[in-house]
């Protein structure tokens, strides 16, 4: 009994842990893969997301975000996770800086990296550190395919993790896009789950260039063999009263 205890505690930390890690990655909304593309320096915008899983675990994240120009353009961002897991809940704050080094354009690929880390907002302990790439390319004005690759660092348990994603999203019309994913983490784990693939597929609906709303379906979304659903929404402040050209033309 003893044993059965403690391993279910262990269980419970270790998808807290990832409730952060995985949140702390995510960009483009609640979607965990990310594009090698930045806003235009001024530009802000709040994401916010709530999701529920099968099993009663659940998450509400807000992220703010802006992107200011100290020496080259930098995404700031600073997600708030409110997370329930096996009925312990957390609160995680996750700070993240991304710059983009190789713009992205139709028939070649973009580059851009980012990194952070997160901790728990009661205790003020480090939770997780990570970097990652993202690489987008462009098969039209309307189709893109996002691939990420990085490191995770899960300071609960002491290990690292290479992390990856593969993602594709279609515009298909002016105002809605769909996105279907892949991601995860490599790397020892006595907890099978944690280290076996995730995948999250999704409709974003944007009637404008302010807002968007995104529902999406997600399995095994935080390493815990559970069936997820999210609500999402992404409120815009661009700069000037403009969006990247790419925005305002109705391009992904």
């Amino acid at each position: 009994m003893g044993w059965a205890k403690q391993t279910g505690i262990t269980a419970a930390i270790a998808a807290l842990v990832t409730f952060a890690a995985q949140d702390a990655r995510a960009a483009n909304g609640a979607y965990a893969v990310d594009a090698a593309d930045i806003s235009e320096v001024g530009s802000c915008k709040v994401e916010s997301w709530m999701s529920a899983a099968t099993n009663t675990d659940f998450a509400a994240v807000a992220n703010p975000s802006c992107v200011v120009d100290p020496f080259t353009p930098i995404e700031l961002s600073l997600q708030t996770i409110r997370a329930r897991s096996d009925g312990d809940w957390s609160t995680t704050i996750a700070p993240k800086a991304k710059t983009n080094f190789i713009p992205t354009g139709i028939g070649r690929w973009g580059l851009s990296a980012y990194g952070g880390g997160s901790f728990d907002a009661a205790t003020g302990e480090a939770l997780t550190a990570f970097a990652v790439i993202p690489a987008t390319f462009r098969l039209s004005e309307t189709m893109r395919i996002n691939v990420n690759g990085g490191w995770l660092w899960d300071r609960a348990v002491d290990r690292h993790y290479l992390t990856y994603g593969l993602g594709f999203d279609w515009k298909f019309t002016d105002t809605l896009q769909w996105t279907i994913e892949a991601y995860g983490q490599a790397g020892a784990s006595e907890i099978a789950s944690v280290v076996q693939p995730r995948f999250q597929t999704g409709v974003r609906y944007r009637p404008n260039e302010i807002f968007s709303v995104d529902v999406i379906y997600g399995r095994n979304i935080t390493g815990e063999n559970a069936n997820w659903i999210t609500i999402g929404t992404t409120i815009r402040f661009p700069v000037g009263g403009s969006e990247p050209e790419h925005r305002r033309t109705g391009h992904l």
